[in-house]
């Protein structure tokens, strides 16, 4: 195991705690690794408000050589938020972008023992931090061609908008397959049990991208991710109740509601205020 930036304050949030890694890398050079998560993780959170009263200290990488990136939910009472990833040698595009949806579910107060996934309404946060690392790709490719964090590979900042590229085609592809584009509100509607499932499935996936045009059209709206998951039941709540939650919860913040009211109207769970 590998600590970097072990003198952070524990007070300094999301964007600063120290970072560790842990697992098998293979031949991968710790230092390559963290330089990646560090760009990443900028990409991501520069310029957002961390407005959470329950931020993480610290940040653990582990790196499996098989399974599905996920947060491992330890009961052990630290404030380290534990993340697992599955990359190739030296795949720094997968590993960005894998590390760019956990911390979203760290962002959103999703690393700590009691946050299970649950039905109705994990779908939407599956969504929302697929949504925030494909944002967090798009400017990572942008600085990487500018400032590279290996010399001479400014050109890889091309493969990386590759990466984000064919993702992004997938998804565009299944939200007009699935009448998203549309009609959100009848999208939901006629898919609602399939939508459902507490996972990134293809609707949660093709959702992602009307998200992501959100947070390109109005930055401040990512920081109401911070304010998910502050009431008992977190996303086991029905769906009308959990946008209710989640603008009270920004209330008591004082972060930006835009983001789960645009999200309320566009799926037809809230009143249309434009």
């Amino acid at each position: 195991m590998m600590s970097v930036n072990a003198q952070a304050e524990p007070s300094a949030g999301l964007l600063r705690a120290p970072v560790e890694l842990a697992g098998d890398w293979g031949r991968m050079l710790h230092g390559a690794v963290v330089q990646v998560v560090e760009r990443m993780r900028h990409a991501c959170l520069d310029g957002v408000r961390l407005v959470s009263d329950r931020q993480p200290t610290r940040l653990r990488i582990e790196e499996h050589t098989s399974g599905t990136p996920a947060i491992w939910l330890h009961p052990d009472g630290t404030s380290m938020a534990w993340i697992i990833v599955d990359i190739g040698e030296r795949d720094w595009s997968k590993l960005a972008y894998q590390f760019g949806h956990e911390l979203g579910h760290v962002l959103a107060n999703s690393w700590q023992a009691d946050a299970k996934p649950a039905l109705p309404c994990q779908w939407l946060e599956e969504a929302m931090v697929e949504a925030l690392s494909l944002h967090g790709l798009g400017r990572l490719a942008k600085d990487w061609k500018q400032n590279p964090p290996f010399a001479g590979d400014n050109a890889f900042g091309d493969a990386i908008a590759d990466y984000r590229a064919n993702i992004v085609r997938g998804y565009s592809a299944l939200a007009g397959s699935q009448g998203l584009t549309s009609d959100a509100a009848a999208w939901f509607h006629d898919h609602r049990s399939e939508i459902e499932v507490p996972a990134l499935n293809p609707f949660a996936q093709a959702m992602s991208l009307t998200i992501l045009t959100e947070y390109e059209q109005a930055p401040d709206c990512v920081e109401a991710l911070g304010a998910l998951n502050r009431w008992p039941g977190r996303s086991g709540i029905p769906v009308g109740e959990y946008f209710r939650k989640w603008k009270e919860s920004c209330a008591e913040l004082h972060a930006s509601p835009q983001l789960p009211l645009r999200l309320g109207e566009l799926l037809g769970i809230l009143p249309r205020t434009r």
